[in-house]
């Protein structure tokens, strides 16, 4: 099952896959989506959502396409993973 995507008020996308979510930045003013990368992910992900920075990154780029959003992967970039969805 593909990784879905909401963007919400406060500038954030919430990330929804395998009933868990996480939020990452999205710009409004100009549009915008942040990922961290790879490294970044892995240090701050829980047990559900590590190994899954690949996929998570393939279906955003899809998605970001879709919606003509430009998407930059960098480690200076913050996720926020939460407990339930």
């Amino acid at each position: 099952m593909p990784v879905t995507f909401a963007p919400r008020w406060k500038e954030e996308l919430v990330c929804r896959m395998d009933g868990h979510a996480f939020i990452i930045e999205m710009t409004m003013g100009i549009a915008h989506v942040y990922l961290p990368d790879e490294a970044k992910w892995e240090a701050h992900a829980p047990d559900w959502a590590k190994g899954q920075w690949q996929r998570v990154l393939d279906d955003l780029e899809r998605w970001c396409a879709g919606q003509s959003l430009p998407l930059t992967v960098d480690g200076n970039m913050w996720v926020h993973f939460e407990a339930e969805c």
